[in-house]
């Protein structure tokens, strides 16, 4: 009987192609016309160590993973004692059957067995044991219902034109033989079925690095220099791989140090520029970041985190640098933070960062994850609009402005709004200089008067009261008066919509949610929001509860409690509902 959510999982060792073949999987299964969302789980290691890949697929949008699963293609016998208590009762693992198992506890939690030849019909079938992997997702497709085309059209893809078409070929063969093999013998047994999807629109599976690079590029993105760090380095190699048609230059340089210096020195001259980089590298950006700052130059950083301090869980994620970019370098200088929670505010966020960066002529900081930067995501057409996109230079003076100029160019004039006139470097009427320390409103170097210190240094952070003004507040999803507001930041909204979505499934009005995107300077319109709320549980990826002690510090509102989570693993609406069962919040306890 189809069902309108199934979630399976690859698992085995790094190095068996859990993570290509997961991918592989997700686009079929979006070509079958359902919506996907993944969940990569990784160790950092090239070869050896547990690697899983999560596909959660649908007829309705899903916004997140679940913890629980239905299906599991084993790779390794670890992946069953690893991933057993996931199962659903009649869920079912799909192994190969020379590989030995525990039978009684597979049996004892009611979990099915399939074992099947996969090994045997990768080398007959195919010629080589390497299409075990093309096996399992063929026998996959067959016990779920679903029809083989959409997997062979991935084949084609990846295979045909990369190694050739008679190694896309015997990789067809391969995926039939499991198909049928494993469709005569448990698709009876399978008890869930995925819908047959027709006359399904056109949809894109894209992770949240993509979407931010593919939104940098549609805002105007013109240089990225970088030095490769996980969570963010599929940033730069999307960048470095499609930008150069539309003239974008990409620059991998020796070091962090490096990487963001000759951003700003790119944009110093004009060009849109970024870099993007993890907690470890952004702290030896912090001294250049204070550059930007000083030298009021537009620029875009992306801080994808990951578990710290030092190089922590490089492959995991959190949500542990928020009040480390709100307050990072020494000294005070105005930064803007956004903080995107899915792909289509990731696109967003890559081409607004552009545009506020050059407004406000000071460094914007994107805050992603380890999470957000690699799960994919199905996307309707609409949710990549790119026809919204506007490109806004601020205060920049062009040519005609310079050539009708009667006084001299101050770079650094004292304004109201804190934010001067720009020129670039270059026209007769615009020279000036544009020094690290305190200088005057012409750039000359003047670091010890202090009057000249208190009309500058007011001028630059003049700039984040003019831009708190800009700043979204957060999105209210639910019933406006509900008995919990559920609040949060980045990537936790798919799980928290998701957690708001059940608790009202179950009791009508009980939940609501707050989601931030706009974190620096905070957004005005969060006390307004905020006053209308009843209970309020903050729900973060950190230990400390950073965003709830920068609610409590900007708006003077408490949480009334705290749902936090720092194992390296995502925030999912089964964890949270736990949380919130545990602690009698959602039946109005008071014992929170």
């Amino acid at each position: 009987m189809p069902v309108q959510d199934l979630s399976l999982k690859l698992a085995g060792e790094a190095g068996q192609g859990v993570e290509s073949n997961g991918a592989g999987f997700a686009r079929a299964l979006t070509r079958a016309g359902l919506y996907v969302y993944t969940a990569s789980d990784y160790m950092s290691r090239i070869r050896g160590g547990h690697n899983s890949y999560l596909i959660r697929a649908s007829a309705e949008k899903v916004r997140v993973h679940r913890d629980h699963l239905h299906l599991l293609l084993a790779f390794n016998p670890q992946a069953v004692t690893t991933h057993l208590g996931e199962l659903v009762p009649e869920g079912a693992i799909i192994y190969d059957e020379r590989m030995k198992v525990p039978e009684a506890q597979v049996a004892a939690a009611g979990v099915q067995l399939f074992p099947l030849p996969l090994r045997e019909l990768a080398e007959k079938v195919g010629g080589s044991r390497i299409m075990v992997n093309t096996a399992a997702l063929g026998a996959a497709t067959a016990v779920m219902g679903l029809d083989l085309s959409h997997v062979e059209s991935v084949i084609l893809d990846n295979f045909g034109s990369k190694k050739g078409a008679a190694v896309a070929e015997a990789n067809l063969k391969v995926a039939r033989a499991a198909y049928e093999t494993a469709g005569e013998r448990y698709a009876d047994r399978f008890p869930w079925k995925l819908p047959k999807v027709a006359n399904a629109p056109r949809r894109y599976l894209l992770n949240g690095n993509q979407a931010i690079a593919m939104g940098a590029l549609a805002g105007g993105c013109r240089f990225i220099s970088a030095y490769p760090m996980t969570p963010a380095s599929s940033i730069f190699e999307w960048l470095t791989a499609q930008g150069p048609k539309y003239g974008v230059v990409s620059k991998q340089m020796e070091d962090e140090i490096a990487a963001i210096t000759m951003a700003i020195g790119a944009s110093y001259v004009g060009a849109r520029a970024m870099t993007a980089t993890s907690g470890g590298g952004l702290s030896l950006m912090v001294e250049a970041l204070g550059l930007a700052g000083m030298a009021e130059v537009p620029l875009v950083v992306v801080n994808a985190m990951r578990p710290g301090p030092s190089t922590g869980m490089p492959t995991r994620t959190d949500q542990g640098d928020l009040l480390f970019v709100t307050h990072l370098a020494h000294g005070e200088f105005p930064r803007l933070i956004l903080a995107p929670g899915n792909v289509r505010q990731c696109f967003e966020a890559g081409y607004r960062a552009f545009n506020l960066a050059d407004k406000y002529q000071t460094p914007v900081i994107i805050l992603t994850d380890g999470f957000l930067a690699s799960s994919l995501e199905t996307v309707d057409l609409e949710d990549l609009p790119f026809d919204e996109v506007t490109i806004d230079r601020g205060e920049l003076l062009d040519g005609a402005a310079l050539d009708q100029l009667e006084e001299r160019y101050a770079r650094f004039r004292v304004t109201e709004s804190g934010i001067s006139p720009r020129a670039l470097p270059g026209h007769p009427k615009a020279v000036y200089t544009t020094p690290s320390d305190e200088h005057t409103e012409y750039g000359a170097f003047e670091s010890e008067d202090a009057a000249n210190r208190l009309q500058q240094h007011p001028k630059r952070m003049r700039k984040l009261e003019t831009a708190r003004a800009e700043m979204q507040g957060p999105t209210l999803y639910g019933p406006a008066d509900a008995e919990i507001t559920l609040v949060g930041w980045g990537s936790t909204l798919g799980a928290l919509f998701e957690a708001v979505e059940i608790l009202n499934e179950e009791r009508p009005g009980t939940a609501n949610l707050l989601h931030f995107t706009d974190l620096w300077p905070f957004p005005p319109a969060a006390e307004e929001a905020l006053a209308r709320t009843r209970r309020l549980v903050v729900v973060e990826e950190n230990y400390t509860g950073q965003f709830a002690r920068l609610l409590a510090s900007e708006t003077g509102r408490k949480a009334d409690h705290l749902i936090t989570r720092f194992d390296g693993r995502a925030i999912t609406p089964d964890y949270v509902l736990q949380n919130l069962k545990e602690a009698a919040v959602h039946a109005g306890s008071q014992a929170v």
